[in-house]
């Protein structure tokens, strides 16, 4: 990269930096403090602004830089992130949406704990939700390391670790300062960016090929030197047994893990009203149905354009493919024209991060805050402590964020929001599921199935080609693989689902039947919803 590039890059990051730190600084003077100003904006966004807020929390890292990155190295089986990213959606609209809003105040463990003993499932639910969302940021942490690292010509390892620190310290400074309303908005900017990017990037792809896109698809294929396998089932999922079930896993995981993901359940609390979360649920299925598709073309694009070569050569896991490929549709990295559509990318790219990470580590915080905070003191903590306690821990949640961030630089980010996913799965939704649906569901049911599901999944990975066993490992030099695949999902999630059974019938507690049925009112009707 030359100065130049750099320059240019650099100042629309700081410009996009400036921007949202006023847009925090401005919420925050004038916030009342309050923990539902703080955890969900006063309730006060229309259903299309929270669903530009959903679409900006959701299209992460992983969407933007990995997800094509992907597809232009593994072809068709990279396509397997757009269909599970998107058809987890119908789950969060037809399960999910005005449920968890009608049920619930700020977090996921106000729904579960609607009718338990507050306290163990508050712990357990909270617990859960602090490690999904760790694992969720270290991927975004990964992305803006590849970023920066393309940026400064790849040759500084300590430019990585600097960017993933400013990220983790920007995210910080968001939360404490501007709550969810600065979140909010810094997310709506954010993906107005996103999508204008994504929108002009697609049509330069396809102007390249006159709008053909079965030239686009040959052109791919051929430059991958696979052929037609390129564009057929099996080229990363299809080799064994093994790979297979990996994919099977990872779908699992993509589909199932979107409906118990804290920081996307979180959004439906900024609304008035459960049909204000039905309508936000709608439009960002449509804002992100419409990304996804244009990832299919910038991912094939970019292998058609590029080269998996020269993406594997810049980035082995593929995340710099859309950067790359902007660079070689502005006209090539000496033209001026390549060098201003690199750099915009790349600080949409940027600004993509920064956004995702600030409703996460809000998600997080109020996690800590509002359940772990609020049981260990037994109902006393006041709700100015509790919002308190949110931007303290918002400082120890960035702090694991980066250094877990610094550890698996060199993974692809989409694959690790995968891992995310298969842990929200596999501990969130076994509870949420049951609480909303089942009658005779206890609160020893509602601690197994997060724990039942959350244990095993963390044990897995640990265990798992992830961690050890492979030159692609975090730890490459070890060797304690006992887990074969890749993603738990396939063997967690049926866990989590199984150990929410097995401790409710074997729990001595007598069902609230009162409960329930308040409950089951007040989810389908709206009637006593906060």
């Amino acid at each position: 990269m030359t100065g130049h590039h750099q320059a240019l890059a650099l100042c629309l990051f700081s410009t996009f930096v400036a921007v949202t730190l006023a847009i925090t600084t401005w919420v925050g003077r004038n916030r009342q403090g309050s923990a539902e100003e703080f955890y969900a904006g006063g309730r006060l966004f229309s259903p299309m602004e929270n669903g530009f807020a959903i679409a900006g929390d959701y299209v992460s890292a992983a969407s933007f830089l990995g997800v094509p990155g992907l597809i232009a190295l593994f072809g068709y089986d990279g396509l397997l992130y757009v269909v599970g990213f998107l058809v987890a959606w119908l789950v969060v609209l037809f399960l999910v949406a005005e449920l968890v809003r009608n049920c619930g105040r700020f977090t996921l463990a106000d729904v579960v704990a609607a009718r338990m003993r507050e306290r163990p499932v508050r712990i357990a639910a909270g617990t859960s939700s602090v490690t999904v969302c760790v694992l969720y940021l270290v991927a975004q942490m990964v992305g803006a390391g590849s970023l920066v690292a393309l940026l400064l010509g790849g040759t500084s390892a300590a430019a990585r670790v600097w960017t993933v620190i400013g990220v983790g310290a920007l995210m910080v400074i968001y939360v404490s300062m501007g709550g969810m309303r600065a979140t909010t908005w810094i997310q709506i900017v954010k993906a107005v960016l996103l999508l204008a990017g994504t929108v002009a990037l697609t049509v330069l792809v396809l102007v390249r090929f006159h709008g053909d896109f079965d030239r686009l698809l040959l052109t791919a294929a051929e430059r991958s030197g696979h052929g037609d396998a390129f564009l057929a089932p099996g080229l990363k999922y299809g080799r064994d047994w093994t790979a297979r079930f990996d994919f099977f896993s990872l779908g699992l995981a993509l589909v199932l893990g979107t409906a118990g993901l804290p920081h996307i359940l979180s959004r439906f609390y900024t609304v008035p009203t459960a049909r204000a979360a039905r309508r936000s649920a709608l439009w960002s299925i449509g804002l992100i149905g419409g990304f996804y598709l244009m990832t299919i073309v910038l991912g094939f694009g970019a292998a058609a354009i590029v080269g998996p070569q020269a993406i594997r050569g810049s980035n082995a896991a593929g995340n710099t493919a859309i950067p790359l490929l902007a660079l070689d549709l502005g006209g090539g990295a000496d033209s001026t024209g390549g060098t201003v559509f690199f750099a915009v990318l790349a600080a949409v790219a940027f600004a993509t991060i920064l956004a995702v990470v600030a409703g996460i580590t809000l998600a997080s915080s109020a996690a800590v805050a509002h359940d772990l905070y609020a049981s260990l003191r037994r109902g006393r903590a006041r709700r100015h402590s509790e919002v308190a306690v949110a931007r303290v821990a918002s400082v120890g949640i960035g702090a694991a964020a980066i250094a877990l961030g610094l550890l698996a630089r060199d993974l692809n980010v989409a694959f690790l929001v995968g891992l995310a996913f298969a842990v929200a799965a596999s501990a969130n939704l076994p509870a949420l599921l049951y609480s909303l649906f089942w009658r005779g569901f206890t609160t020893r049911g509602a601690v197994w199935a997060v724990y039942g599901g959350l244990v095993p999944a963390l044990v897995l990975v640990a265990l798992s080609p992830v961690v050890s066993g492979s030159p692609e490992s975090l730890f490459p030099g070890l060797d304690f693989q006992y887990f074969p695949l890749r993603n738990p999902g396939l063997v967690s999630i049926p866990m989590g689902f199984l150990a929410g059974w097995l401790g409710t019938v074997t729990s001595s507690e007598t069902p609230d039947e009162a409960k329930h049925a308040e409950t089951e009112v007040r989810s389908l009707t709206g009637a006593g919803a906060v």
